[in-house]
């Protein structure tokens, strides 16, 4: 199963699942469209949005783990 880290852009995240679109935005961040998303790592973009990078990360990862199961 694919985790996912602070560190991963986040065109690299959609791309291992683009159901995680939705839990992106769903947690404020609406510029995944954005052209800045294509090179911004995770944990730049939560910084720029004030987001906690390490609560995304779990969130993400619940997701993919309950997506699996």
């Amino acid at each position: 199963m694919a985790q996912i880290s602070k560190d991963m852009i986040i065109a690299d995240i959609i791309q291992v699942d683009s159901g995680l679109v939705p839990v992106l935005m769903g947690a404020g961040m609406h510029c995944i469209g954005c052209p800045s998303a294509q090179g911004e790592s995770l944990e730049e973009a939560a910084m720029v949005h004030g987001l906690d990078a390490d609560n995304l990360v779990d969130i993400l990862n619940e997701y993919l783990a309950t997506k699996n199961n």
